[in-house]
C-alpha cells in the first residue's frame, strides 16, 4: 500500500492528506522524528506557559506528548476533516484541554499576535511545493499571529528551495533566523527518508534587526556558528545533507568500485580540517574474520602521495592492510594537530558512522598509520597568482625521513608543483669532515634523516640544488647524453626551457652541466616570484628568464630568425584539468607548432617533452605527430606516474636505442661531477646510466 505521494505537489493536496490518513488509520505518522527525538530543541525555544498553535498537526502523537509534560495551551489545526475528528475523539477524555481544529494554515480565524509560538512540523515541505506560493501565504499568516518575541519553530527536511523560501521571507521582514541540524530521522518504517533533520528557529522582533542574524547549529546544544549571507547557508545544508547520504548509502552495502570521500570542517572556523575516503575491499578477497573495519592516518604533507592521493594507491594501500572497509583520513594544512591520540579522540564519534554494515557493535576499530606518527608539516608562504590561484610554499617530512620543500596549488586538487630537497650546510659540512677521517670507504648514500627546522641545529635550512626531487627533471638530464655533453668538443649546451616551476631543473642545468646556457620562458610572474624566494632559484648571465607565454615566444623567435638551441624543454602544465592531458597544454604539440621547434633546433638539436596524458586515444594521437617531425623518439615512463618523457631528435639511420648512448651517459656522469664548483654539500646526485637503460623506442 503506497502512503507516500508519487509527486511533490500532492504533498500540499488537501485530498492526498484525506486519502492517506484513511489508509493509514489510528496509527501514527512520525517521519519526521517523534517527540523523543525533538523535545530537546522544543523545549529550548518554545516555553510550557506558551500559547502555541501547531499548524498542519496531521495524526502526530507530538502534540499529546507535550501536552502530557505540561504544555496545556496547544491549538492543533490541519486541513483533514478525517484526521481533526479522529485525533479530537482519541483525546476527548484523556485531554480535554487540546483541541484540534479543521483549519487552513493560509487563513486562520485567530488575531494578531495572539501566539507566542507556531510549531509546524512538516507543513512547509509540504506547501512550499507550489512554486513557494502556498508557502508564502503560510508565512506571512505565522508572521501575523505571532507576538513579538514570538519564535515559528519549523521541523524541516530543509529541501533548498523550501528553505531557501523561508529564510528569506524572515531576513527581509527583519527578523532573527536560525537552523539546527539534528541528524537523520529514525524511522524505520519510511528508510528511503535517509536526510537530516532539520528545525528552522525564526525569532520576532519589535524593531526589524538592522544587519540579519542568520546562524547555524549542529545538535539541539550546539554552538551557533553566525553566516553572513544565505547561500553560505544552504551550503552548510547541502554539506550535512550530502553526509547523511553517503552515511546511509555504506551503512548498505560495500562497494570496492566506489570510493566516495567528504570533508570534515573545524566547527569554530568553517575551515577544512580532515578528507575522508573510503575504500572498500574487492568482492572474494580474502579478509580475515575480524579484520572488519580500520582508519588510516595520512602523515602530513604526503597526502599527494601516489599511495594516498590517487584511487589506485589507495586501492594498494587497503589490499595491503586488508580490512573489509578502509577510511584514508588527510589532514589539511594550517590546522594543528597535537598527536595521534588526539586525532583519533577527535574523528572516532564520526568515522565510527561509516563502519561497514555487519559490523559487531563492540568490534574494536584500529587506526593505523606510518610508524605511529603524523607527520610533519609547516607552511613558509601562501599567496595568490592570477593565473593559478591560490598556492602555499610548506615544508614536509618526507618517507625517507628527509625535509622537502613544495610549491602547491589549492585549486587543482592539491597539485604538488614543484618539489626540492632541504639541507643543513652546516651539519652537512660536519658530517662531511668526519667522513674524510675515516679510512672506510663507503658507497654514497642519501644524507641522514633530518629533524624539523626549530630542532636543527647550525643555522637555517636550504635547497639541495644537486638534488631533483622529480624524476623526469632526472630523465630530461639524462637526455643529454644524446648530444654527447662532457665531451672535449663540445664545450656549450645552449637550453630553451618553457616552463620554470620552483626552478629546480633550469638551476641544476646551470650549476652542473658543463657550458650550460639556459633561457627559461614563465607565463606567471608569482611562480618565479615563489621560486627566487623559496627555492634557491638565482638567475644571472648563464641562467635568465623571460616572463611571457611561451607559444608566443617560441613563434616569435622562429619568425625572426637566428636563434638556434641545442636543447628545448617542454616542462608546461595545463590549466584545464578536463582535458585528459594535464601536460603539456594541447597547443604545445599541435604539428605546426612542433615543426617551429624542430626548426629551432641545432643539427644535433634535442627536443624534450614531459607528457602527462590520461585519455589512451588523445596520447596515441599526440605521439603520432611527435613522430611525423621527429623521426627519432625515445620515451620513458616514470614508475607510479602517468608522466612519460619523450626524447626526440631528427637524427636518421638508427632505429633503436643507440648502443653509443650508454658510453656517452657515462661520459655525461663524469662531466656533471667535474663542473661542480660547490660544497660537497651540493654535489649533482644522479645516476644517469639507470635512468639510461630504461628508454624505449616510442
Amino acid at each position: 500500500m503506497s502512503l507516500l505521494p508519487r509527486t511533490a505537489e500532492e504533498f500540499s493536496s488537501a485530498e492526498y492528506w484525506e486519502r492517506f490518513f484513511k489508509k493509514r488509520g489510528e496509527k501514527a505518522f512520525e517521519w519526521y522524528g517523534d517527540y523523543n527525538k525533538l523535545c530537546g530543541v522544543l523545549h529550548k525555544y518554545i516555553k510550557p506557559r506558551d500559547k502555541v498553535l501547531v499548524v498542519g498537526c496531521g495524526n502526530s502523537e507530538l502534540s499529546e506528548q507535550l501536552y502530557d509534560v505540561g504544555y496545556r495551551h496547544l491549538t492543533n489545526i490541519d486541513i483533514s476533516e478525517t484526521v481533526v475528528n479522529h485525533m479530537n475523539q482519541k483525546n476527548a477524555k484523556q485531554r480535554p484541554d487540546l483541541t484540534f481544529q479543521t483549519v487552513d494554515a493560509t487563513q486562520t480565524p485567530y488575531e494578531d499576535g495572539s501566539y507566542q509560538a507556531v510549531l509546524d512540523k512538516g507543513t512547509l515541505d509540504a506547501m512550499a511545493s507550489q512554486e513557494g506560493a502556498l508557502a508564502g501565504r503560510m508565512l506571512a499568516e505565522v508572521g501575523r499571529v505571532l507576538g513579538i518575541g514570538g519564535r515559528y519553530v519549523c521541523v524541516t527536511l530543509a529541501q533548498e528551495s523550501v528553505i531557501k523560501l523561508a529564510v528569506e521571507h524572515f531576513i527581509q521582514v527583519g527578523w532573527a533566523v536560525r537552523l539546527h541540524c539534528l541528524g537523520d530521522p529514525e524511522s524505520q518504517e519510511v528508510s528511503s527518508f535517509a536526510l537530516p533533520v532539520f528545525v528552522l528557529v525564526c525569532t520576532k522582533f519589535r524593531q526589524p534587526m538592522p544587519m540579519p542574524i542568520l546562524e547555524m547549529c549542529q545538535g539541539e546544544d550546539g554552538d551557533p556558528v553566525r553566516l553572513p549571507v544565505v547561500a553560505d547557508l544552504l551550503s552548510v545544508v547541502r554539506e550535512r545533507q550530502a553526509y547523511a547520504m553517503l552515511r546511509q548509502r555504506l551503512r548498505t552495502g560495500t562497494d570496492a568500485t566506489s570510493t566516495p570521500s567528504l570533508t570534515l570542517c573545524h566547527a569554530p572556523t568553517g575551515r577544512p580540517r580532515y578528507t575522508l575516503t573510503v575504500q572498500d575491499c574487492p568482492p572474494g578477497a580474502k579478509v580475515p574474520r575480524a579484520n572488519h573495519f580500520a582508519i588510516f592516518i595520512v602523515p602530513q604533507g604526503r597526502e599527494t602521495d601516489w599511495l594516498y592521493g590517487l584511487a589506485e594507491g589507495r586501492g594498494q594501500l587497503a589490499a595491503s592492510a586488508n580490512f573489509r572497509r578502509l577510511v584514508v583520513v588527510a589532514m589539511h594544512r594550517e590546522q594543528e594537530y597535537t598527536d595521534m591520540q588526539a586525532v583519533q579522540s577527535e574523528l572516532s564519534p564520526m568515522v565510527m558512522e561509516l563502519a561497514p554494515p555487519g559490523m559487531p557493535a563492540n568490534q574494536k576499530v584500529p587506526f593505523l598509520s606510518v610508524g605511529g606518527e603524523l607527520g610533519w608539516r609547516e607552511v613558509v608562504s601562501h599567496g595568490t597568482s592570477d593565473l593559478s590561484g591560490q598556492y602555499s610554499v610548506e615544508d614536509v617530512r618526507g618517507e625517507d625521513g628527509q625535509l622537502y620543500r613544495r610549491l602547491v596549488f589549492l585549486g587543482n586538487d592539491g597539485l604538488v608543483q614543484s618539489e626540492s630537497r632541504l639541507t643543513n650546510p652546516a651539519a652537512a659540512a660536519a658530517s662531511s669532515q668526519k667522513n674524510k677521517k675515516s679510512r672506510r670507504k663507503a658507497k654514497p648514500s642519501a644524507p641522514p634523516p633530518m629533524t624539523t627546522p626549530s630542532q636543527t641545529p647550525g643555522g637555517a635550512l636550504e635547497v639541495d640544488k644537486g638534488y631533483l626531487c622529480c624524476a623526469h627533471h632526472r630523465v630530461m638530464v639524462a637526455g643529454l647524453a644524446m648530444l654527447g655533453v662532457g665531451t672535449d668538443h663540445n664545450k656549450d649546451v645552449s637550453v630553451l626551457l618553457v616552463g620554470l616551476g620552483g626552478g629546480g631543473l633550469p638551476q641544476f642545468l646551470r650549476d652542473f652541466v658543463p657550458g650550460a646556457r639556459v633561457e627559461v620562458v614563465e607565463l606567471d610572474p608569482a611562480v618565479l616570484e615563489v621560486a627566487q624566494g623559496w627555492f634557491g632559484f638565482t638567475p644571472d648571465d648563464r641562467l635568465t628568464v623571460t616572463l611571457g607565454d611561451g607559444l608566443e615566444h617560441i613563434n616569435n623567435i622562429e619568425r625572426e630568425g637566428g636563434h638556434q638551441y641545442d636543447v628545448i624543454m617542454f616542462d608546461v602544465d595545463s590549466k584545464d584539468p578536463s582535458l585528459g592531458m594535464s601536460c603539456p597544454p594541447p597547443a604545445f604539440v599541435e604539428t605546426a607548432f612542433l615543426e617551429r621547434v624542430g626548426n629551432l633546433l641545432t643539427s644535433r638539436g634535442v627536443f624534450m617533452l614531459n607528457l602527462v596524458c590520461r585519455d589512451s586515444a588523445l596520447k596515441k594521437s599526440v605521439l603520432g605527430r611527435v613522430r611525423g617531425v621527429f623521426p627519432r623518439v625515445l620515451s620513458r615512463g616514470i614508475e607510479g606516474e602517468v608522466n612519460e618523457v619523450l626524447l626526440c631528435s631528427r637524427g636518421t639511420g638508427e632505429t633503436g636505442v643507440p648502443p653509443s648512448l650508454l658510453k656517452a651517459g657515462k661520459t655525461l656522469q663524469v662531466a656533471l661531477g667535474m663542473n661542480s664548483s660547490r660544497a660537497a654539500t651540493c654535489i649533482p646526485q644522479i645516476d644517469i646510466t639507470e635512468l639510461l637503460e630504461d628508454l624505449n623506442v616510442a
